[in-house]
């Protein structure tokens, strides 16, 4: 949530800070701002909209030349989203600037005793607190603006990314964070600051991500220093090269982010078994499973914590672990998980799961899990994450930035991953047979290809989804692994398109759910030929009995399901077990052009955020 860009260097300023914010538009956020420093004054624009209300607004209110600026996506917290709860923010006597990611806890007493004092407060913000704090101690401690805004840190609780300025010393930024990501790219002669590296990736490969507890000072025309927080001690900061390119943060011909990302799904697949899965030889090899296995031979149980579409794909693992190597697993969200004061001991592995490895949620549950001894494995995307760090080992998914609010080639990256966990501890364990072994791992190296073919229904997809676009409901039903898939299509299509979905196991459809049937409601149900087959088709003819009109996803060649169900899309066939990466297509393509029949942003959708960095 929230994003952070900055500038300091020889480069017009501007253009850079505003490139940057349409580049973390992907976080999720109501509001945007900006601030330029010309040389002899702040230059400060907000408004609540789209960073290009911000464009426009800007152009008609202020000058942009400037070698230093900072600008701000905001997801509203404390107060609505309006032009003066954006940020930045500016102390009360105007020469401090700050941008902020995250929640400050104990603002309300903060800035009660700053009212005392005599500062007055423009917003609703806990942002606005923070940056008198800073003030307020800069003056009364005489100290510079770094020693003050880490006297300032010290006294709040909270999660944050900051980057602050001082017109008074208007040749650096000081930046810190604390549960909220902060990347740093250098330059020659130049330096960036943003919640990813995306906003600055055409301009440097190299990068420092701050740690917890961490903060820095950029300075032109000196080298940067990091300290900790908590006592000022000096940090060496590991100097990082950047994977990422350029084409991979752009559309690439597509309307949406999300569309290109459904179809780069044989790619990423591909990308994440790649030097892992050898089927030939029968091998597969994840550094971070094998340096640990016999932590997960010996485990008692597997506890899988994730939030969102990971939780649906830690749902689908709890069925290939369970069967493959016979260990017991439970799957929790990580909200509930730090909460309800859960049962964990040391002979548990806990498997935290999180595209971005930003989840706040997450991140509290593996400390959680750490602190009672477990063996923490964590599964994301982003290459030195708050995730990869904080666990004791782990695998990347290798998908390639995902811009898309909505999750789509995570989904299946993450359940790459996890299917080859699983049956990498069904080899150690031998509770798969020699014979088996060899035949999961030959059939997920064809998934690549039976997605690309699984694609070719987008047009069917286009033509089903003009017909349901506009109903209120949808039921979608699955059975066995492919009940995560049901509540997945159902997350998918509520998250883009605002139509109210429900996931449901298709045989709890007659506990409830059956009441709602009737002929305006659509049913999406998940019918491959493998798995529950005949139980499935049971439950498509109590639907077509109560008039419900049925889309049916089935196996290609399937005929029995065909004459039941109103509306069919073909899929090739895997086994059960690897179904869901197969069946998730489309319904993330039906989803898709339902939400843009809607006229809705899918790339972006209301309220909500790609990062979810504060509870």
């Amino acid at each position: 949530m929230c994003g952070i860009v900055g500038y300091i260097g020889h480069r017009e300023a501007y253009p850079i800070v505003i490139k940057g914010l349409k580049r973390l538009e992907y976080r999720g956020y109501d509001s945007a701002g900006v601030m330029i420093y010309d040389g002899e004054d702040v230059k400060l624009c907000k408004t609540k909209g789209k960073v290009v209300d911000l464009e426009a607004k800007a152009a008609k209110e202020i000058t942009t030349n400037g070698n230093i600026g900072i600008g701000h996506t905001r997801w509203a917290t404390h107060g609505v989203p309006n032009d003066v709860n954006s940020h930045p923010h500016v102390s009360n006597s105007g020469e401090l600037v700050i941008i902020h990611n995250g929640i400050i806890e104990n603002y309300a007493p903060l800035k009660e005793e700053l009212i005392k004092r005599g500062y007055v407060f423009q917003s609703d913000t806990d942002t606005e607190v923070l940056v008198n704090l800073i003030e307020e101690i800069q003056k009364k401690e005489n100290i510079k603006l770094g020693k003050a805004v880490q006297i300032a840190l010290n006294q709040v609780v909270g999660a944050y990314a900051i980057a602050v300025f001082d017109k008074k010393n208007p040749d650096e930024i000081v930046a810190a964070r604390l549960g909220s990501p902060l990347a740093i790219g250098i330059g020659e002669g130049e330096y960036f600051i943003a919640s990813d590296a995306s906003p600055f990736i055409e301009y440097t490969s190299n990068a420092v991500y701050l740690e917890d507890g961490e903060m820095a000072n950029v300075r032109l025309h000196k080298a940067m220093k990091v300290r900790k927080i908590k006592d000022d001690s000096l940090v060496d900061p590991y100097i990082q090269e950047l994977q990422m390119n350029l084409e991979q943060i752009e559309k690439g011909g597509y309307d949406h982010f999300m569309l290109k990302e459904i179809y780069e799904q044989p790619n990423v697949i591909k990308d994440t078994y790649r030097g892992r899965l050898h089927a030939n030889e029968g091998i597969i090899q994840m550094a971070g499973v094998e340096d640990n296995l016999e932590k997960f031979l010996n485990a008692d149980r597997i506890i899988i914590v994730a939030c969102g579409t990971s939780w649906h794909a830690g749902l689908v693992a709890e069925y290939i672990f369970e069967e493959f190597a016979r260990i017991s697993v439970e799957v929790e969200y990580a909200s509930e998980f730090r909460y309800r004061n859960p049962i964990i001991n040391s002979k548990d592995v806990v498997i935290a799961i999180s595209q971005s490895g930003e989840t706040a949620d997450t991140m509290a549950a593996i400390k959680l899990a750490k602190e009672n001894g477990a063996f923490v494995f964590g599964v994301c995307n982003v290459v030195g994450s708050s995730i990869s760090r904080e666990t004791h080992a782990g695998a990347y998914t290798h998908a390639g930035p995902e811009i898309g609010v909505a999750s789509t080639k995570a989904f299946t990256t993450q359940i790459t991953v996890l299917t080859m966990i699983a049956l990498r501890l069904a080899k150690a364990k031998g509770t798969l047979s020699h014979s088996d072994f060899h035949r999961y791992l030959q059939e997920l190296e064809l998934i690549p290809e039976k997605v690309k073919e699984a694609l070719e229904t987008n047009e069917r997809a286009k033509e089903i989804a003009a017909t349901f676009k506009d109903a209120p409901n949808c039921l979608y039903l699955g059975r066995g692994y492919n009940f995560p898939v049901a509540l997945e299509g159902a997350l998918k299509l509520k998250e883009i398109s605002y139509i109210h979905a429900e996931g449901y196991p298709a045989a709890e459809m007659k506990h409830g759910p059956i009441a709602l049937i009737d002929d305006q409601m659509p049913v999406i149900i998940i019918a491959p030929k493998q798995g529950h087959y005949d139980k499935i088709v049971s439950n498509i003819q109590e639907i077509k009995s109560r008039s419900g009109r049925i889309i049916a996803v089935v196996t290609k060649g399937d005929m029995q399901v065909r004459e039941l169900a109103d509306y069919v899309i073909e899929i090739p066939e895997t086994s059960d077990a690897l179904s869901p990466l197969i069946t998730t297509i489309p319904l993330q393509l039906l989803s898709y052009h339902i939400a843009v029949m809607r006229g809705c942003n899918v790339d972006q959708p209301r309220n909500l955020a790609k990062s979810v960095t504060v509870e």
